[in-house]
């Protein structure tokens, strides 16, 4: 249990059985009368934010979380199975936690997967991956005068834009954090 004098920005607590994350926090003390913890809090499973007060007498629950270092191994339907290196145990985490991020999952590649009461909340991926450009439009000779992006998709289907010196075959570097195209990787 934690007191609510203990709360600031990113601590992980539990509020009607569902993990959270303290997201904003502010210390108010009144004139008269006791302290309050103004907090708006992101739930970590549906991703709704809400806003509470806490009174300085007031007991707030520790979430159940743990962190372990998975490696991806394989997509099976709408599952992905990640496999724990040191117990060779797998475990399949649904499409849905993943979103996007599965566009960016590269066979062996480790990640960090956040359980909740032994069960898979989120998967955390390095911060770049390198994909080849299967599919992309060849550039207009001459027109650099500005930063100009074209359309690009990567082997499994997903678009990125991409600038315009970028041709089909060659590999890049992505930003698993906001999807989008870092630098073109020589090889």
């Amino acid at each position: 249990m934690y007191n609510a004098s203990d709360l600031r920005k990113g601590l992980k607590i539990e509020i009607d059985g569902d993990p959270c994350e303290v997201v904003e926090f502010q210390f108010v003390k009144p004139g008269k009368g006791q302290a309050l913890y103004r907090c708006r809090i992101k739930n970590l499973i549906t991703g709704s934010s809400v806003e509470k007060t806490y009174r300085s007498v007031d007991k707030i629950d520790k979430a159940n979380l743990m962190e372990k270092d998975m490696i991806y191994s394989y997509p099976d339907g709408n599952h992905f199975v990640f496999i724990d290196p040191k117990t060779y145990d797998q475990i399949e985490v649904n499409a849905e936690i993943l979103n996007d991020q599965r566009y960016f999952l590269v066979e062996d590649i480790e990640c960090k997967i956040l359980f909740h009461n032994d069960r898979p909340i989120s998967v955390t991926l390095p911060n770049f991956i390198e994909k080849k450009i299967t599919e992309t439009e060849p550039g207009a000779r001459g027109d650099t005068a500005t930063n100009v992006l074209k359309p690009a998709k990567i082997d499994n289907g997903y678009e990125i834009h991409v600038p315009i010196f970028i041709n089909q075959g060659d590999r890049v570097r992505i930003d698993t954090r906001t999807g989008k195209y870092a630098e073109r990787v020589n090889r």
